[in-house]
């Protein structure tokens, strides 16, 4: 009779982790004192998972994204890219983290006026240093932009250019992708469709994905979720 696997242990988890925070702190100066946005947040992400950051506005969830991605610093705790805490990175090579093993996805699409989609697909992955035509091709296959990369993004519908914002993202080969509302601006169908290929493209890619949302839908399509409550992790 085959004995089942023990459960790992904490260290093993971490050793595994793409993401990790712990015991994030964040406070805000006011006119009236420092107002905490986070309170001791931790979770682990794991390569290939997706999870849905949920919250009322101003529960915390666009902040915890930004100090995951190291564009804030926390006030205190850690966050843990895999394994290696931010926070003692070097400003070299937080920015090599951005281009190369983060990868990032808005609302707004932030692509380039004066590049096609070929070249807006293109973009991450020679900064990355990651640039390879053939995972490029591949990936305006799967996003359904094979026929348009000659067309620049004011010749693309909303959904279009998310699907590039999206492709730029994976082109870099990122270890975690981090996208804070990307079907914001996208009617539900195209939202819907939009999803669909990221969640599909990051697990294909085992590229552990951070999703902010504020609709329960779409968090209840992600492996797991977490629910931000006055800067605390709170049941959804």
């Amino acid at each position: 009779m085959t004995r089942p696997s023990p459960p790992p242990t904490g260290s093993e988890v971490a050793a595994r982790a793409a993401l990790e925070t712990r015991d994030l702190v964040k406070r805000f100066r006011t006119g009236e004192g420092p107002v905490e946005v986070l309170r001791g947040v931790s979770f682990t992400l794991t390569p290939g998972q997706s999870l849905a950051l949920t919250g009322e506005s101003g529960s915390g969830k666009s902040t915890l994204l930004h100090i995951c991605a190291g564009l804030e610093p926390a006030d205190d705790g850690a966050v843990l890219v895999q394994g290696h805490d931010i926070a003692r990175l070097s400003e070299a090579e937080s920015a090599a983290l951005r281009r190369g093993t983060l990868g990032l996805v808005f609302q707004q699409f932030n692509l380039i006026p004066s590049l096609d989609v070929d070249r807006n697909l293109s973009f991450q992955a020679r900064l990355a240093g990651h640039h390879d035509p053939a995972r490029i091709a591949a990936l305006a296959e799967r996003l359904g932009l094979a026929a348009l990369l000659n067309r620049y993004p004011e010749e693309l519908s909303g959904g279009q250019q998310q699907r590039v914002a999206i492709g730029r993202c994976l082109a870099a080969r990122p270890a975690v992708v981090l996208a804070d509302e990307p079907t914001g601006n996208l009617d539900e169908a195209t939202g819907d469709a939009v999803l669909d290929l990221l969640l599909e493209a990051c697990r294909d890619a085992g590229a552990a994905l951070l999703l902010v949302t504020h609709s329960q839908r779409l968090a209840a399509r992600c492996d797991g979720r977490l629910h931000l409550q006055s800067g605390r992790v709170a049941p959804a």
